[in-house]
């Protein structure tokens, strides 16, 4: 059996609380089926719509409660990973005995140091919180001084800064736990983002990528798959034209020179593919695949989703 690294998107999770209690039981059932079958899973996610909403929940009491400071970006997304976290093992356990069986699952809060220096600060490219039209956009920037930008065709976002991971701060805690066969859900939203100050860890104003983040993390555990779910069931190049293109494997070579190519969207399937090619080239053997969530195990069985290796 193999050792799998499952990253969630949003669709994975829903939009609200509400929302995610409804999705996570539906991503429970994948994950378990993959767990069923004897693979040792570890699960990260992300955090883009829930860290938003937390982070201006927290900036509407600072306004109210004039003693109370704006909450840290880095805070927020410790917030979300528990709060997140906490819905997935729930909804796992359940799933689990209702098969007949249990594994111990559990939700590890985790920092990812960054560097301070990375050029990302200077750029900020990572949406946050809910799709807005236009207006609402400008209205929004104008009232809380973000920088917002339109994504990938389905309304404006703010973003924020997203540098890249350079080290996950508690990875020897979660092998011990993967070696342990138990089943950890860890860099939730990407990990808290740190960057060390002699024996400090400060957190920073940013959302790391989750499939960054996942890639390192998979990378680290030696995992033999990264699996990355999005809203599509396999990697097109000419998206949405006359003459698209579904693959089912992709070479790191071949997906970098279509990404030079601009065929995959920033900030939506381009860091998907980038951090899969990551993973894939890190040792050999090592393979990502990129498909729909409840179409997990037939990727892995060869059966649909697209996968890249060397």
């Amino acid at each position: 059996m193999s050792r799998i690294v499952i990253a969630l998107g949003g669709n994975a999770l829903g939009n609200t609380l509400k929302e995610q209690m409804a999705a996570v039981k539906i991503t429970a059932k994948a994950i378990v089926d993959l767990i069923e079958e004897g693979h040792d899973v570890v699960i990260s996610h992300g955090n883009g719509p829930q860290v938003g909403m937390i982070n201006q929940a927290m900036l509407e009491y600072s306004r109210i409660e004039p003693t109370q400071d704006n909450t840290p970006l880095s805070v927020c997304v410790a917030m979300s990973q528990a709060y997140i976290g906490y819905d997935l093992q729930t909804a796992m356990r359940e799933e689990m005995l209702n098969r007949g069986f249990e594994k111990p699952v559990v939700s590890l809060v985790t920092q990812v140091r960054v560097d301070p220096n990375d050029p990302a600060f200077a750029n900020p490219s990572k949406p946050i919180g809910r799709f807005m039209d236009k207006e609402r956009a400008d209205e929004f920037a104008a009232k809380n001084g973000y920088i917002m930008k339109e994504d990938a065709g389905r309304g404006w976002r703010r973003v924020v800064a997203s540098p890249k991971p350079v080290e996950i701060v508690e990875i020897s805690a979660i092998r011990k736990l993967v070696d342990n066969k138990e089943i950890v859900i860890a860099c939730g939203g990407g990990g808290i983002p740190v960057t060390q100050i002699g024996n400090h860890l400060k957190g920073a104003s940013a959302v790391i990528d989750k499939d960054f983040a996942s890639a390192v993390m998979a990378r680290d555990l030696d995992a033999d798959y990264l699996i990355i779910l999005t809203a599509v069931e396999k990697v097109a190049i000419n998206f949405r034209k006359e003459n698209e293109q579904w693959l089912d494997r992709m070479t790191v070579a071949e997906a970098r020179k279509y990404a030079e190519e601009g065929q995959f969207a920033p900030g939506s399937m381009l860091p998907k593919v980038e951090a899969a090619c990551e993973f894939a080239e890190s040792k050999p053997g090592r393979r990502a695949l990129i498909t729909l969530l409840e179409k997990a195990k037939d990727g892995i069985d060869g059966k649909t989703g697209t996968i890249i290796e060397v």
